[in-house]
């Protein structure tokens, strides 16, 4: 009986040596890389990194008996910063995951990082179809929304207004580039007219003389192809001109609910936006953010609720692989469905698009809201194939 218990001891202690043996460096490390100082740190930040925090929470903050740890960076919405320390975290720190990094340019300069020393790289901000197109990677996961997804939703709403001839302003990389190009070639194809355009530099604080050529312009709507603190300026400023009230309509091809929240209600209403996440539209939705709100003071942004989706699938992939391989988790991360409180069975596609819902939303009057960060009504559910850009024809070359 002694020795039927040693062996049967024994079994276990290589049993579980062969199991953590799975698990590299005995940790699942996951770098967080944001702008957590410049005009995104708010849609993203500190947030975002609070969200990846609360999906660790959910498995104990360990996989399979593996701690689970989140770094954090700042990119500075530099690529140069954002490629460095991504190198860094990989060759020194022993990063398994790089994840969120809003600014398409820093991701783009990531994601041949990450394709390259073969890390998992988990998107939840950067807005170019590039990441899912030419520059796709096998490693590369693109959560939450894209240029295409949020541009042409907004540019179809307003057309079918009746709203057709258009002048961007644009902020002027890669990110603002994109987007104006996939709203222009939504209008395009559905009959709008695009009366010309001006491009701003990236965090400027004057929008005064582009608002000018844009109010001068003559086009019925006027579209910020930028984001974060820039389009609350600019949208701040174009009240203040007087375009609104001169019956120019203001489209932010990117508007997050923080966006609105520093914007007010008095000068946001009406406005027109796409986003894949809203935090009181189902119970689930408005628990995970009560949570958020409890650690941060506010509710979340998509890009965060994109983050905590995008980690939870991460970590459940890993539990489900019995390894953190990067091979291995990525196939099973796109052989499973994305399920949790922001979306539900959603695929992801050989190119590593998440196919998931977009909804196209208005921002309530003041006297349409009724309780604090109750701005947006639900005007349509667009279904991910829909919203996205066919894999087929993405021109990724992992696509099949």
């Amino acid at each position: 009986m002694r020795s039927i218990l040693l062996a049967g001891t024994a079994l276990a202690t290589l049993a579980s040596g062969a199991a953590h043996a799975q698990m590299s460096d005995n940790v699942i490390k996951i770098g967080m890389l944001s702008d957590r100082s410049g005009i995104y740190a708010d849609i993203n930040g500190e947030g975002s990194a609070i969200a990846a925090r609360l999906a660790a929470e959910e498995f104990g903050n360990a996989v399979n008996g593996t701690k689970v740890e989140i770094i954090v960076g700042d990119h500075q919405n530099k690529a140069d910063i954002a490629a460095n320390l991504a190198r860094q975290w990989i060759d020194t720190e022993k990063v398994d995951v790089v994840a969120d990094v809003p600014n398409s340019a820093a991701a783009l300069a990531v994601q041949v990082i990450t394709r390259d020393k073969k890390r998992l790289f988990l998107m939840s901000g950067p807005g170019s179809t590039d990441l899912t197109g030419k520059e796709c990677s096998p490693y590369g996961f693109h959560w939450t929304w894209d240029n295409h997804a949020v541009a042409s939703a907004t540019a179809r709403a307003l057309v079918e207004q009746g709203r057709k001839s258009w002048y961007f302003l644009t902020a002027d990389y890669a990110f603002g580039h994109s987007l104006e190009a996939e709203a222009a070639s939504t209008l395009k194809e559905i009959g709008g007219t695009v009366k010309g355009g001006v491009r701003h530099p990236l965090g400027t604080s004057d929008f005064s003389s582009f608002l000018l050529q844009a109010q001068s312009s003559g086009a019925q709507v006027v579209g910020f192809a930028n984001a974060g603190g820039d389009t609350i300026n600019a949208v701040k400023q174009a009240s203040e001109f007087g375009l609104p009230q001169g019956g120019q309509t203001m489209a932010a091809l990117l508007l997050n609910i923080n966006d609105v929240h520093a914007l007010g209600l008095p000068i946001a209403q009406g406005l027109t936006l796409a986003n894949s996440f809203y935090w009181d539209m189902t119970d689930e939705t408005r628990a995970w953010s009560k949570r958020f709100e409890e650690r941060t003071g506010r509710k979340p942004s998509m890009n965060q609720a994109g983050v905590y989706s995008s980690v939870k699938h991460y970590l459940k992939a890993v539990q489900e692989a019995g390894t953190d391989d990067p091979d291995k988790v990525a196939a099973k991360m796109r052989g499973m469905p994305v399920n949790d409180m922001m979306m539900k069975d959603v695929r992801i596609a050989d190119n590593g698009r998440v196919m998931n819902h977009m909804y196209l939303l208005q921002v309530k009057t003041p006297a349409e809201s009724k309780h604090p960060w109750d701005y947006f009504k639900v005007l349509k559910d667009i279904p991910g194939d829909q919203a996205y850009i066919d894999p087929k024809k993405s021109g990724c070359p992992l696509v099949k």
